[in-house]
């Protein structure tokens, strides 16, 4: 999420993934996929940074998760098998 600013000051954090489209008339004006629009007080180049820095930062934490090693490791079938309870199926079978 990124944090945007309403024209009246609030602030509010805002799915980058869900903006189809940022115009310039001449504020600033968020449209959804959804199509809810949102007026906010950033220019387009600096909402487009924020979308950019956001991006990045979530790349740079996945790297940095899949260089960490393992909390725990993997459990063996054998080891498995011993611990698993007893699955019960989802649909009850017609009587």
């Amino acid at each position: 999420m990124i944090l945007v600013t309403r024209l009246n000051g609030a602030v509010f954090a805002l799915n980058p993934d869900l903006v189809e489209r940022v115009d310039c008339t001449p504020d600033t004006v968020i449209t959804l996929v959804d199509g809810t629009k949102y007026v906010i007080a950033e220019s387009v180049p600096e909402f487009i940074d924020s979308v950019r820095y956001y991006r990045a930062s979530l790349i740079a934490q996945a790297s940095r998760m899949e260089a960490e090693p393992a909390a725990a490791a993997p459990i063996a079938d054998e080891q498995l098998s011993q611990t698993t309870a007893t699955v019960l199926p989802l649909h009850r079978k017609d009587r």
